[in-house]
């Protein structure tokens, strides 16, 4: 062949190489999901477009850890799943990382084209991926063929970073994937070519009003939900905080918007204090947050009654302002510029500290720190064996201030909020609004991925630690030293207690449990998880005693493993975590 045939020879490229490198023009360094033939050509390309797959033992792990990659560095989770039986796994995760609200593009492989959209009837390992998913997600489609395959890309990345984070969907089949095809040069574009990469602004109406609003209040309060995660607004949160000298609440998903050691932070865990911080406002700064069933949708009697207070609500979602209380002032914008912009303004006059403010936000202190120390009398049980307490808060102990805190488990999960103390903002990782048991598990992998010179614990229940546990083999094949911390009691814990109450509630209260035989299915058989651990090649420990849970945590570190705890806690005792009244009343309708 000639110089110039060579010259004029047109280089060809995969369906999946368009994908890599897309997605390595978004600034994409990791992917999650199991390799699979219907996406080789995906699988083969990342490495070429700098992106690391990691592969986890199922893909609801996948969606799983992509959403807590997501939350954790800012930027976009990449999951990806094969046709038919892989999308029926990641289907949980999609519900969860969905309703979390955690910034994830899921790409799929279907079948090839012309046998399925619409399926010709009885394709193998094929179902309307599409249909299901777009009921469950943000946006889903699928790729109808390769010449639309970057459009649809593009589109798809576009809407990933539009508004409310949730899951996107692409649907690609393994014929456009795995099939070469001429280069287009248009493909490839970068992001400010397709999508606004600024930030949604407020007007400067919109901001000098709120202002106003906050600086003549009594007893202004800011409430932080995810969207201050999402926008890592957790400076300009503080900077605000102070000027105005107005005490933060957050809602549950937003626990670690601010180091709770200031004292301007009224923690979740003291509900009385933030309930009494919620009443007593006369204006309320709303920021990220869709005032939800955990928020007691922003009613009375757990907050003021919206004509004795003033409500200040600004979110990406217009849907979502004014949407579960009247609001005086709706703000469609990102959290991060509104504050950042609320701060600048804010410098040049007198807002903050009055008397009036600095004694009331004295009084909430004091209401906490009693809160604290009733709640820290459970520490003192040493009985064997040991009382959940002493986990989160030995944690704390041993742990740096900057360790992520992965809590997952029903009770397990209560336990460990109330004693464990955010240090550090966007340490602790959850599923606040879905509660799903097992999502601990990948999360903690995707923590260590994000941060990989950062601590990472995972208290988890029994229960919860079943979901998931063939991910201790991700963490030992990936190296990612996590440490899996799990409370077991051998029981269904909260549905146990639920039982009691409904079945027999004054033996419930006099005896504190029922035998197993008076309620139904709430008993599990042990699981050795320590034993478990070491089969699949990480360290394990065992404890009882909390006297001998810090030394057990500090073998795991110096292990230089990923590690397993089983903990084994006083069941009784586990049962009755602090504030299930208030918890019951959460999912009530507010009355007043």
């Amino acid at each position: 062949m000639g110089i110039v045939a060579k010259l004029e020879r047109k280089h060809h490229i995969t369906g999946g190489a368009i994908l890599s490198r897309m997605l390595g023009a978004e600034g994409v360094t990791k992917a999650f999901g199991i390799i699979d033939g219907t996406y080789l050509a995906l699988n083969v390309s990342l490495e070429g477009s700098g992106i690391d797959l990691i592969g986890p033992r199922h893909e609801a792990c996948a969606l799983h850890m992509a959403g807590a990659y997501a939350r954790m560095t800012g930027g976009l989770g990449v999951a990806i799943a094969s046709n038919g039986p892989g999308v029926a796994n990641a289907l949980s995760g999609v519900a969860v990382e969905q309703t979390e609200g955690n910034r994830v593009l899921l790409i799929t492989s279907c079948r090839r084209q012309g046998i399925v959209y619409p399926d010709r009837g009885g394709a193998f390992q094929a179902f309307d991926q599409v249909g299901v998913i777009g009921k469950m997600s943000k946006w889903s489609c699928a790729v109808p063929s390769v010449d639309r395959l970057a459009e649809l890309t593009r589109r798809a990345l576009r809407v990933c970073f539009t508004g409310r984070p949730g899951v996107v969907h692409l649907d690609v089949p393994e014929s456009v994937m795995n099939t070469k095809v001429e280069e287009n040069p248009s493909w490839f574009r970068a992001p400010d070519q397709y999508r606004m990469l600024e930030a949604l602004t407020p007007t400067t109406r919109q901001v000098g009003r709120a202002l106003d609003m906050l600086a003549s209040a009594k007893r202004p309060i800011l409430h932080a939900g995810t969207g201050i995660m999402h926008a890592g607004a957790y400076a300009e949160l503080k900077q605000v905080a102070e000027l105005f000298h107005a005490p933060v609440s957050t809602s549950w998903g937003a626990r670690a918007a601010m180091d709770e050691r200031h004292e301007l932070s009224i923690p979740m865990p003291y509900v009385d204090a933030l309930k009494q911080a919620r009443v007593e406002s006369d204006c309320v700064l709303v920021l990220g947050s869709r005032l939800g069933e955990t928020d007691f949708w922003g009613k009375a009697p757990y907050w003021a009654k919206p004509e004795e207070q003033q409500l200040i609500q600004v979110d990406l979602e217009l849907e979502q302002l004014g949407n579960n209380r009247p609001v005086d002032l709706a703000v469609q914008a990102d959290v991060k510029e509104f504050l950042r912009q609320l701060a600048a303004m804010a410098r040049t006059r007198n807002t903050g500290a009055t008397d009036a403010r600095k004694k009331w936000v004295k009084g909430l202190n004091k209401a906490c720190a009693s809160r604290r120390k009733k709640l820290d009398k459970w520490l003192d049980k040493t009985d064997v064996p040991m009382h959940p307490a002493h986990v989160a808060h030995t944690c704390d102990q041993v742990f740096d201030d900057d360790a992520v805190m992965v809590v997952d488990g029903g009770n397990t999960s209560i336990w460990a909020h109330f004693f464990h103390q955010v240090r550090t903002p966007n340490t602790v990782l959850g599923t606040a609004k879905m509660g799903m048991l097992g999502a601990g598990i990948p999360q903690a992998l995707a923590a260590k991925v994000a941060r990989p010179d950062k601590q990472v614990v995972c208290v988890i229940g029994d229960g919860a630690m079943g979901f998931h546990p063939q991910e201790i083999e991700t963490a030992v094949r990936c190296g990612l030293n996590v440490i899996y911390i799990v409370l077991c009691d051998k029981q269904w814990g909260m549905v146990k207690m639920t039982q009691q109450f409904a079945l027999k509630p004054v033996k419930t209260l006099i005896k504190k449990s029922l035998s197993p035989e008076e309620t139904t299915n709430t008993e599990l058989n042990e699981i050795e998880f320590d034993q478990l651990a070491r089969s699949m090649g990480a360290h394990g420990e065992r404890v009882a005693d909390s006297a001998g849970l810090r030394g057990a945590i500090e073998r795991c570190m110096a292990s230089g493993k990923p590690s397993v705890i089983h903990v084994d806690v006083d069941r009784v005792a586990h049962l009755w975590a602090p504030n299930l009244r208030t918890f019951k009343e959460m999912h009530q309708e507010p009355k007043g």
